[in-house]
C-alpha cells in the first residue's frame, strides 16, 4: 500500500483524537531540567528543555507541524530553526535557546492544509518541496534572516516548476544537487524520463537558477514495482569499498528496499544494487554511520505487524556497495512507530513519534544503547503519528530541536552526552591542558583530551594552513572535568591542520596531519 495512501488515513484519525484539547502554551525564560525523569509534564532522561515554542506561535493557522531543519548563519553564527508546518516554514532564532524568537513563516504556494513539508539547506539559502499539488520547489534565501527584528511573512527568492509535489529532498552540500525524492512531475517536468519515480536530481550551484540534471529510478523496488524513492541520502562517498571512492552515490529508501545508484553522471546515473530484509512494512528513512560502513534504518509500519513487538532499526553492512548485506536489528523497549533519524558521530538521534526523541549509542554496531530520551508527547505512547516527527542537532552549539506535534518545536540540550567527547573524570583538574592527538598523523580520526579546571564556555575549531575554519568541534560550556572529543577529517583533504582550542582565560593548539 503507497505510503501517501497509509499515512493520510492513520495521520487524519490521530489528529482529530487531539480536536477540542488546549494546544500546550509555549515555555521559555528558563531552563526545565530534567531531575528524576521528568522536565515539566515530559518524561526524560539526560536532555534537558530549554523551551518550546507552540504550534500556534508557529502559525496560527496550521493544523500540525512536520519537518524540522536548521541553518547556522557562517557570518554572526547565530542559530536559526525551519520548523514546516501544515502551511507554512516557520522560521525561529534559536542562538539563546532558552529565549527563542519568532521570526515570521513562509507560506506555502497552496493553501491547503498539507501533511508532509520538507527542507534542507545549501549556500545559505532553504529549498522546500510539499507533498501536495503546485507547489514545485521553493528557494529561500536565508540571510535575509540577518536584520530580522519583527515577525513577518516572507516572500521565495527564487522557484523551481518541473515538479509539482514532493514528498523529500536532499542535499550533497560538496556537488550542490538537490534530490527530489517521492515526487510528481508538472506539465513543465517533460525532460524527466523517470516518469514521476526515483530520483528527480537539481543542480542548484547558483541556488536562485536550479535546474534539471537528470533523473533515476530502479524499477525492481518500490511497493508496485514503480521505482518510487521516499527519501534518500546523497554524499560523495569515502566508505571501505574502494571501486566506490570519490563518486558521489544516493542511498534511496524504496518502500521495499533500499536502492544505491551512482548519481555521478547525472545524464548516465548508474543501479548499484538494490535489497530488501526480514519483516518488510515501509521502508521509510536511513542514515550512514561516519565510517559509511553501515546504513542505519527505519521501517514506518513494521511495528504495526505482528512480527515486529517493538520499535525496530534496521542495520546494513555496505562494505560492498553492489552487495548489501541486512546485519541486524536492534529494538528499543518502546513500542512507537520510528519516523527520522540521523547519525551524529556516535550516536543516532532517532524521533519516534509517540515516545519522542531516543538517542542510541552506537559505537559498538552489534550492541546499540539507549544513552538518553526527551518525550515530546505527554499524553499517551503506543501506535500513533502524533509526537516528534525528526530532530536537528546544530553542530557548534550542540543544541538540538524536535518537531513534534500538536506542541510544536522543542528546543533541548543533551546533558549526559557530547557528540565529540565524552566526560571521562569527575576529578578536578589543576589546569587547563590538552594532549597531543592520537594517532597523528592519521586517517580520518584521531583523538585528543581536554582538561578544564572550571566551567566555561569553550571553542575548539579546526583551522587550515590557510587559518580558515574548517569544522567546528566543539562551541558550548564544559563542565569541571576531563573530556575526550575526536576529529573526524573524513570530509577533508589531506594536509596539515591546527585544532584550536580557546576560552575565556585559556587559548592553545595542536597541529595534526591528516594523510588519506
Amino acid at each position: 500500500m503507497r505510503k501517501y495512501f497509509f499515512m493520510v488515513v492513520f495521520i487524519v484519525v490521530t489528529a482529530s483524537s487531539v480536536i477540542g484539547q488546549s494546544a500546550p502554551s509555549s515555555i521559555t525564560g528558563e531552563r526545565n531540567q530534567c531531575v528524576s525523569n521528568r522536565a515539566g509534564q515530559y518524561s526524560c532522561q539526560g536532555i534537558d528543555l530549554f523551551a518550546l515554542v507552540s504550534l500556534k506561535e508557529l502559525d496560527a493557522n496550521a493544523e500540525l507541524v512536520n519537518d524540522v531543519w536548521g541553518w547556522t548563519d557562517p557570518d554572526t553564527k547565530r542559530d536559526y530553526a525551519l520548523v514546516g508546518t501544515s502551511k507554512s516554514v516557520a522560521f525561529v532564532d534559536v542562538s539563546d535557546p532558552i529565549n527563542p524568537i519568532y521570526l515570521g513563516k513562509l507560506n506555502g504556494r497552496n493553501e491547503n492544509s498539507i501533511t508532509w513539508r520538507d527542507m534542507k539547506v545549501y549556500n545559505d539559502h532553504m529549498f522546500v518541496v510539499v507533498d501536495g499539488p503546485n507547489n514545485g520547489m521553493q528557494v529561500f534565501d536565508l540571510r535575509q534572516l540577518r536584520t530580522a527584528r519583527t515577525p513577518q511573512d516572507w516572500k521565495e527568492t527564487a522557484f523551481y516548476d518541473q515538479v509539482s509535489s514532493a514528498h523529500n529532498l536532499a542535499i550533497n552540500e560538496e556537488t550542490g544537487f538537490v534530490y527530489i525524492t517521492g515526487y510528481q512531475l508538472s506539465s513543465n517536468g517533460s525532460s524527466d524520463t523517470c516518469r514521476g519515480r526515483g530520483i528527480h536530481m537539481v543542480n542548484i550551484k547558483n541556488p536562485i537558477e536550479p535546474t534539471y540534471a537528470g533523473c533515476i529510478a530502479d524499477f525492481q523496488t518500490g511497493g508496485s514495482n514503480d521505482g518510487y524513492t521516499h527519501d534518500a541520502q546523497c554524499l560523495n562517498y569515502r566508505g571501505p569499498d574502494i571501486r566506490y571512492q570519490g563518486r558521489e552515490i544516493c542511498i534511496g529508501s524504496n518502500e521495499t528496499h533500499i536502492s544505491i545508484v551512482d548519481v555521478t553522471n547525472k545524464q548516465e546515473p548508474q543501479i548499484i544494487s538494490a535489497a530488501s530484509y526480514p519483516h518488510v512494512g515501509y521502508t521509510h528513512q536511513g542514515w550512514l554511520t561516519k565510517d559509511q560502513q553501515y546504513f542505519l534504518m527505519n521501517d514506518e509500519t513494521d511495528e504495526l505487524s505482528p512480527d515486529v513487538n517493538n520499535t525496530r532499526t534496521i542495520i546494513w553492512n555496505l562494505a560492498k556497495l553492489d552487495d548489501p548485506v541486512y546485519h541486524s536489528s536492534f529494538f528499543l523497549h518502546t513500542t512507537s512507530i520510528d519516523h527520522n533519524l540521523y547519525i551524529h558521530g556516535d550516536y543516532m538521534y532517532a524521533a519516534n513519534y509517540l515516545s519522542g526523541l531516543r538517542i542510541i549509542d552506537i559505537s559498538d554496531i552489534d550492541n546499540p544503547v539507549e544513552v538518553a530520551y526527551f518525550d515530546t508527547y505527554a499524553n499517551d505512547s503506543g501506535f500513533g503519528n502524533d509526537g516528534a516527527w525528526s530532530s536537528y542537532r546544530f553542530s557548534g552549539s550542540g543544541t538540538t530541536i524536535v518537531s513534534s506535534h500538536p506542541d510544536g518545536l522543542f528546543i533541548l540540550d543533551v546533558i549526559d552526552i557530547t557528540i565529540t567527547g565524552i566526560e571521562i573524570s569527575e576529578e578536578v583538574p589543576e589546569a587547563f591542558t590538552l594532549s597531543n592527538a592520537y594517532p597523528n598523523p592519521f586517517n580520518s580520526n584521531t583523538t585528543f583530551t581536554l582538561s578544564t579546571p572550571q566551567q566555561t564556555m569553550v571553542h575548539i575549531e579546526v583551522i587550515d594552513i590557510l587559518g580558515r575554519g574548517v569544522d567546528m568541534i566543539h562551541q558550548g560550556v564544559l563542565n569541571v572535568g576531563r573530556h575526550n572529543f575526536s576529529f573526524d577529517g573524513s570530509q577533508l583533504p589531506s594536509g596539515s591542520y591546527e585544532i584550536r582550542v580557546s576560552s575565556d582565560s585559556y587559548t592553545t593548539g595542536i597541529r595534526v596531519v591528516l594523510v588519506k
